[in-house]
C-alpha cells in the first residue's frame, strides 16, 4: 500500500530566533514535520504568528509545494470566525513564510493529552465549532484533509481556530483518487487508507475521530500501521466501545452523530457538514 505520511522527526540544529526579512522571530511555539510556527512581530510591533517551512526542506520541492498551496488555499478561506485569520504569504531569502493570527491557545491535541479543564467547560461548543469550521472549508470548495485534534487551536475561552491547509484540495464534483496519499493515519477514512476514490466525507470521517477522540480520551481505531488501522475499522466487531461506554456523560443523540460519521462506508455518514451541524446543535441544545 502506497502511503505517506506526515513526519515529526527532525535532525536538524533547533531553530533560533533573530531576524527573518521585515519581521523579528522572538518565539518557536510549535515545531511540525513540514513547519515551524513563530510568535513574529514586525517593524511596528505587532505581534503575528508566522510559519515557516523548516529550513531542511528548502530545496523539497513537493513539500514546498504543499505549503505554498496552503497559503494560497488560507487565504481565500480565512475570512471565517473559526478559521485561522490569514495576513500574508511569500518567501524571504528563498524561504517560503504564512503570516498568521496569534491566538493565545493549545492545540486540542495537547488539551485531550492533559485532561484540560477547559474541554470540559466547552466541549459542546468545540464540537459544534469544530463542525462549523469544516462546513466552512466545504462550502468554500475545498476539503481539508487532514483534520484531527492537532490542527484545531482551543483558547483558554473556548475558542477554535481551524489551522494547516498543506493538504488541502479542491472538493471534487463526485469522489476521485488521489494521486499521493499523504495524512495521518489514525484519522484516515477507509476509503483514503485503500486508496480508493473519496470526496468531502473523508473530512466528515476525520471529525468523527476526532470528535470520538474528544469525548473519550482515545481514538476510536488504534495501531501502529495504517494496515493495522484499517482493519480495526473494517472488521470492528461488537466489542467495539461506543463514545458512552467509555464516557457515560454522552447524550444518546451526540453518540448517534459521532458514529455516523464514523461509518466505514461513506454513503451512510452525513451527505454534508451542513446536516452534521444541525444535528449536534440539536444533541447539544444549542
Amino acid at each position: 500500500m502506497a502511503f505517506e505520511q506526515n513526519s515529526n522527526l527532525d535532525l536538524q540544529p533547533a531553530p533560533k530566533p533573530g531576524a527573518f526579512g521585515k519581521f523579528y522571530l522572538q518565539e518557536l511555539i510549535n515545531s511540525g514535520g513540514m513547519a515551524d510556527i513563530w510568535l513574529a512581530t514586525d517593524q511596528a510591533g505587532a505581534t503575528f504568528a508566522l510559519r515557516k517551512l523548516k529550513d531542511s526542506l528548502k530545496f523539497n520541492f513537493v513539500d514546498r509545494r504543499r505549503f505554498m498551496r496552503g497559503c494560497v488555499i488560507l487565504s481565500q478561506i480565512h475570512n471565517h470566525e473559526q478559521v485561522i485569520k490569514y495576513y500574508e504569504h511569500g518567501k524571504i531569502n528563498g524561504s517560503p513564510y504564512c503570516l498568521m493570527e496569534y491566538l493565545e491557545s493549545s492545540n486540542l491535541k495537547q488539551m485531550i493529552t492533559l485532561g484540560d479543564a477547559v474541554l470540559q467547560e466547552f466541549v459542546g461548543n468545540i464540537l459544534i465549532d469544530m463542525a462549523i469550521a469544516l462546513e466552512h472549508v466545504h462550502d468554500s470548495g475545498f476539503m481539508h484533509m487532514d483534520f484531527k485534534p492537532e490542527n484545531v487551536l482551543v483558547s483558554r475561552s473556548g475558542n477554535i481556530r481551524l489551522v494547516d491547509f498543506d493538504l488541502a484540495r479542491p472538493k471534487p464534483e463526485k469522489p476521485e483518487k488521489l494521486s499521493r496519499n499523504p495524512g495521518t493515519p489514525a484519522y484516515m477514512a477507509p476509503e483514503q487508507l485503500r486508496r480508493e476514490p473519496l470526496d468531502h466525507r473523508a473530512d466528515i470521517f476525520a471529525f468523527g475521530v476526532t470528535a470520538y477522540e474528544l469525548l473519550t480520551g482515545q481514538k476510536p481505531f488504534i495501531g501502529d500501521t495504517p494496515d493495522e488501522i484499517l482493519r480495526k475499522q473494517l472488521y470492528r466487531g461488537s466489542d467495539f466501545p461506543t463514545p458512552k461506554t467509555l464516557n457515560p456523560d454522552v447524550p444518546p443523540a451526540l453518540e448517534r452523530s459521532v458514529m455516523k460519521c464514523l461509518e466505514r462506508d461513506p454513503d451512510k455518514r452525513h451527505p454534508i457538514m451542513s446536516v452534521l451541524v444541525h444535528e449536534l446543535q440539536n444533541a447539544l441544545y444549542v
